[in-house]
């Protein structure tokens, strides 16, 4: 059997945990920059508040519906998040974080175990320790737990948030009920085309021959049927090093001189070097990238980027630092206003089993350096060793005029019991 624990409106949830006062208040979270809403509680989707909208557009509505609105606060919603995955390691080793508020979990060798109370055991561990209100799927399949806990989500009083799909008759239920582009996989283009083939809702799918879903799909869309079936098809993922690390963001402000994009690209640069680090890996080639902002068309635009092959792969800050920085400078174009910047470091390999240059290689301090660098960020979190030409106050100088307190990461922002 598989699970599909999904967080309901975690951004939200994680702000009440801590202000109990917003419960049953609608609230919004905005994008970096504060720029657009990205999530919303209940309340704020009942009153009409879209996905997306542009905060100085809907401000006015916000606050005549008395809206709470809040920036973005990542390091809360990480941390809390991390909680929640390890609560859920607690009842099965086999964990597929999927996203940050949803996880994948199998249960092996769980055969005589009532998965109704076993959800609501997890449900109510995961309330009862973070206060994070979560919805549970559980199936014979992946694809089949998404529908079981889209039901849970739909009727939270008639499911108490859990729903098992332990039966035929429920498959062949949940699976008229779903339409066919809220089947977990299916975007909008593909459920336009299988609606021109009369395929409405997730049971149609099923209904359509192997043949001619393998002739007219891929195999990845075979999967998907097979797995609605019953058969399960689709596996946990692995957690696999990735082949490419990128770091790009908006700036707070439209920047014209070449002293702040270089802050910015070494913060970027150093971010790549840490992840690198973090999957014990090195990189061949930093590509930068430096751009203006497309949205002003009255200004001059201007849009660039350039690679760089290192002699011998790296993962030091150092060295990919000055190297990005001194990109970002060639392709930099004076009396550009420029709003985005970007890093990315690929041609990675294993930092341990590589092939070595016999004339050029790197100078041995950088990794004990690096270490410790790594080890006193980890222990206090807040990055308090930078380079010398990054920003020492901040790591992304982003617009958050709305944001919450980091009660759990930031000893500063620890919160107050009032008495």
């Amino acid at each position: 059997m598989y699970a599909l624990v999904d967080c309901n409106n975690f951004y939200a949830s994680c702000e009440r945990v801590f202000n109990p006062g917003l419960r049953h208040q609608p609230i919004a979270i905005l994008s970096n920059n504060d720029g657009c809403v990205i999530s919303r509680s209940d309340e704020a989707k009942h009153i009409g508040l879209p996905m997306g909208a542009p905060i100085f557009k809907w401000d006015n509505f916000c606050k005549e519906h008395n809206i709470k609105v809040f920036s973005s606060n990542y390091p809360l919603y990480g941390d809390m998040s991390n909680r929640v995955m390890k609560i859920l390691e607690q009842f099965t080793p086999d964990v597929e974080v999927y996203s940050i508020d949803e996880a994948f979990l199998q249960f092996k060798g769980f055969d005589n175990y009532n998965f109704d109370d076993y959800g609501n055991q997890m449900r109510q561990r995961i309330l009862k320790w973070t206060g994070i209100p979560t919805s549970i799927g559980i199936a014979p399949t992946k694809a089949l737990s998404k529908v079981a806990n889209k039901i849970a989500r739909k009727f939270p009083e008639q499911t108490k948030d859990v729903y098992v799909i332990d039966s035929e008759e429920k498959r062949i239920k949940a699976l008229k009920w779903i339409k066919i582009e809220d089947v977990w996989g299916i975007g909008y283009r593909l459920s336009k085309r299988l609606k021109h083939k009369n395929c409405n809702t997730a049971y149609d799918f099923v209904q359509l021959s192997d043949a001619w879903v393998l002739k007219n799909f891929s195999i990845t869309e075979w999967k998907l049927k097979k797995d609605l079936e019953g058969i399960p098809t689709l596996k946990l993922d692995e957690i696999k090093n990735k082949r490419a690390i990128a770091t790009t963001r908006s700036f707070e402000y439209t920047f014209s001189d070449i002293e702040n994009i270089k802050e910015r690209i070494s913060t970027f640069a150093t971010s790549c070097a840490e992840k690198l680090r973090k999957q014990q890996s090195s990189c061949h080639m930093i590509i930068v990238m430096l751009s203006s902002d497309r949205h002003k068309k009255d200004l001059e635009q201007h849009k660039a980027s350039t690679m760089v092959s290192l002699p011998y792969p790296t993962n030091s800050s150092l060295i990919i630092s000055d190297c990005a920085v001194k990109a970002v400078t060639s392709v930099f174009k004076s009396g550009i206003k420029y709003k985005r910047a970007g890093v990315i470091v690929t041609g990675i390999v294993p930092t341990n089993n590589h092939q070595l240059d016999l004339f050029e290689h790197e100078n041995p301090k950088h990794q004990p350096l690096m270490q410790a660098i790594d080890g006193l960020n980890k222990k206090y979190r807040d990055y308090k060793i930078k380079l010398g030409n990054q920003d020492l106050k901040r790591t992304w100088k982003m617009r958050q005029e709305r944001l919450s307190p980091r009660y759990t990461t930031d000893i500063n922002d620890i919160i107050t019991i009032k008495c």
